[in-house]
């Protein structure tokens, strides 16, 4: 009997340890986005992927997929809404179509500095703004730092916003985007991240508008020798999460991914500083004109935008108080 005990324990092991390693067994989860692999969203998002997998104990695991390998920014949102890919990164420009409050960051000169832009990001309004695409499948989670965007040009440089006319300015799919940029006397031209390099080489476009970092990593400086911080918008890439794959976590599980892309934020922010430094070093090794132009002379330009959104009753409250905030 006691041979056959031993026996019995001896084939219950395999199927025990069987056990522990279905249990264990890591869920594999794919994030998208149209970045270069040296930006410092990619490497935070690695730094969130490591973070999460010791958090879970293995059992969650994000696999990152940089430069549009599985499409542009518009694709990446539409694949999260029909529940065929779990998280992406977009520029809140891009996301404004699928969830219409973003349109507040394509205003320009909404923000004072850096420390106003932080302190509403991450505090009630900036939560307002990551819960409102949740009604289409689309969960904000946080924001990450993108700098200011300003105009970069082929020819001519930009030096106010005489120089802009009849000039063909790339701007992202945003309708914000391009009301700005017609505002102050440039013709606006829609065009995806990946095709722009290609396309201000061949003359599609004249000019186009983008943070230092991105202005670097992409190479578009070898095309656009004129830079003109001019600084008109800040507009944060958020972290989106498919709520089809949102809802289906366990709340422990919610609470591991929350942690992570808390600490990848904070990192990708200190990133962003020595980023920007840098993209303007080298750029300006390149043979880059910087030029820091007289900003009232756009922020005057632009004032119309304010004067016509006085009648929109979600996007007005959201100004003065985003304004008023300290």
């Amino acid at each position: 009997m006691k041979i056959k005990a031993s026996l019995l324990c001896l084939c219950m092991i395999p199927f025990l340890f069987g056990c522990s390693n279905i249990s264990k067994k890591t869920k594999t989860i794919k994030l998208a986005h149209g970045l270069d692999t040296k930006h410092s969203v990619h490497i935070a998002m690695l730094k969130m992927s490591d973070d999460l997998y010791k958090l879970s104990n293995g059992t969650l695991k994000i696999n990152v997929y940089s430069s549009q390998q599985l499409g542009t920014e518009r694709e990446c949102l539409e694949l999260l809404q029909i529940g065929s890919l779990e998280m992406t990164k977009v520029s809140a420009a891009v996301l404004e179509n699928f969830a219409p409050k973003m349109k507040i960051f394509g205003l320009p000169y909404l923000f004072r500095d850096r420390k106003h832009t932080f302190d509403v990001l991450d505090g009630e309004i900036g939560q307002e703004l990551l819960d409102n695409g949740e009604q289409f499948w689309l969960k904000g989670l946080g924001f990450y730092d993108a700098g200011s965007r300003s105009f970069y040009s082929k020819q001519n440089p930009i030096e106010s916003p005489v120089d802009l006319k009849g000039l063909k300015v790339r701007v992202m799919e945003s309708v914000s985007a391009m009301k700005m940029v017609s505002s102050l006397g440039g013709s606006p031209t829609p065009i995806s991240w990946g095709e722009l390099y290609t396309s201000l080489q061949q003359g599609v476009v004249d000019a186009a508008e983008n943070n230092p970092p991105s202005f670097y990593l992409s190479r578009h400086y070898e095309v656009c020798k004129n830079y003109t911080l001019d600084e008109h918008t800040v507009v944060p890439d958020i972290l989106v999460a498919s709520t089809h794959f949102w809802n289906a976590l366990t709340e422990q599980e919610k609470t591991w991914f929350n942690i992570a892309v808390k600490n990848s934020i904070g990192y990708q922010r200190d990133l962003w500083q020595k980023a920007e430094k840098e993209a303007l070093t080298e750029v300006k090794k390149a043979g880059v004109t910087i030029i820091r132009p007289d900003k009232t002379l756009f922020s005057d330009k632009v004032q119309p935008i304010y004067d016509r959104v006085k009648n929109d009753k979600d996007i007005y409250p959201l100004i003065q108080r985003i304004k008023n905030s300290k």
